[in-house]
């Protein structure tokens, strides 16, 4: 009988020293308890597609090394900026707010008891069972940033979290996020990944986000490593009653990326909008998971993905909306789409809707397709040429999620790195 693969006991080395006495408590329990750990395989409900892809191999165990230097110039952002390196913060090149009622702190700088109440918190918006590798990064993550929002604050500009990671050589890193939102507060946070360097790295990122009566929170979300790194990153959110989430994220495929989202609508008049967009090629993976859970009534979701894939690639989507019995009234909307732009690239879709309650508004679809040949003999017949037809037609595909992204720097980053996506598979078809 072939063994199941467990998690190397190098991922549990001891890691940073400086952060406060709580935090480096939690970290002790839950590298105690990932001993032994087993790793996902194909027989892993939630990981059937992805599992061959994950490398947690020793020679990436040993955390990044920390440095203040930025090997590139950051471009700058319309806002806010945080710079995060290998998964700790750098204050130098970040430029904080001073808004009232707004408070940003490395985990590093927290006094021991307000580190003490966030240690209590972390990993509360996600389900451990669903999401395993999250309490990894809880095991190993060297510093964080904790943002609080106080009630009736509104951040008057976007946040801009840059993660960036150094694979000149081999090694992980483990960015960590934590965002409490005071009743009626308001904030856009947009987390951008990016790498440099060829060698193999892993980043494990984690963002969690808890929104008290009536907040609102837009987080933008791009992932843009290189191809050296695998990412695995997991969001969750916790909403109390009329509290708003909107996530966008927009991902490019590598060796693995795997994003694991969740969203818990604990009160009544809660409501989430989760759309992404997905572009894979080459042999790139990329595997999307959501969850929506539905536990109170009067509450409100929907959700929009796209994904593209060329070449050998292949990309997956799983999306659930739980409806729990007592959550009537509910509205719960889902919606994928799918292109395929090869023979040979794969798009794995399984959207799931599970109702408790008898008084809903529920509906998902899925679709696999190509391009319409009809679309495409139309715009070649008006004498554009078929190539620049077929990106047009792939454009206006993904295009639709892309101009909902409420930031517009975001949108202008990701519109020409998808043009360069889509002009390089049919320059290669």
């Amino acid at each position: 009988m072939k063994s199941v693969p467990m998690l190397s006991s190098a991922f549990l080395a001891p890691a940073g020293q400086s952060l406060p006495q709580p935090l480096l408590e939690l970290r002790q329990q839950r590298g105690t308890a990932l001993v032994d750990m087993p790793l996902p395989t194909r027989k892993t409900e939630n990981w059937k597609y992805s599992s061959r892809y994950l490398q947690l191999t020793d020679a990436i165990a040993a955390s990044l090394p920390v440095s203040d230097r930025i090997d590139t110039p950051l471009a700058k952002v319309p806002g806010y900026q945080v710079v995060i390196r290998n998964g700790v913060m750098v204050p130098s090149a970040s430029t904080l707010p001073a808004v009232e009622g707004v408070t940003i702190s490395r985990f590093a700088d927290l006094s021991d008891e307000v580190a003490s109440s966030l240690a209590e918190r972390l990993d509360n918006t996600l389900d451990a069972n669903a999401v395993q590798l999250a309490r990894l990064n809880t095991a190993r993550f060297e510093d964080g940033l904790y943002i609080r929002l106080a009630p009736e604050a509104v951040l008057d500009q976007p946040l801009f979290i840059i993660y960036e990671t150094d694979a000149s050589q081999s090694g992980s890193a483990y960015p960590r996020l934590y965002v409490e939102a005071g009743h009626h507060s308001q904030a856009t946070i947009v987390e951008e990944f990016l790498s440099t360097g060829s060698e193999a790295a892993l980043v494990n990122a984690v963002s969690e986000f808890t929104l008290a009566d009536s907040a609102q929170i837009t987080n933008v979300r791009l992932s843009a490593d290189g191809e050296s790194v695998q990412h695995i990153g997991a969001t969750g959110a916790r909403l109390q009653g009329h509290a708003r989430f909107e996530s966008h994220c927009v991902g490019f495929g590598g060796p693995l990326r795997r994003h694991d989202l969740q969203v818990r609508l604990e009160k009544p008049g809660a409501e989430c909008l989760l759309n992404g967009a997905v572009v894979t090629q080459g042999r790139q993976h990329y595997d999307n998971h959501t969850t929506i859970e539905h536990i109170a009534p009067h509450c409100n979701s929907e959700e929009n993905y796209r994904n593209i894939a060329a070449g050998q690639s292949h990309a997956i989507f799983r999306g659930r909306i739980h409806i729990h019995r007592d959550a009537q009234k509910s509205n719960g909307h889902m919606n994928n789409k799918n292109l395929l732009l090869s023979s040979g690239a794969e798009i794995d879709t399984k959207p799931e809707l599970e109702i408790y309650a008898d008084d809903v508004k529920c509906a998902h679809g899925a679709t696999i397709g190509q391009l319409d040949e009809e679309s495409l003999f139309y715009l070649v017949a008006r004498g554009i040429p078929r190539r620049e037809a077929q990106t047009l037609l792939t454009m206006a595909f993904i295009n639709e999620l892309i101009q909902q992204i409420p930031v517009a720097a975001v949108r202008d980053a990701s519109l020409p790195r998808l043009n360069q996506f889509i002009d390089q598979t049919f320059e290669e078809a």
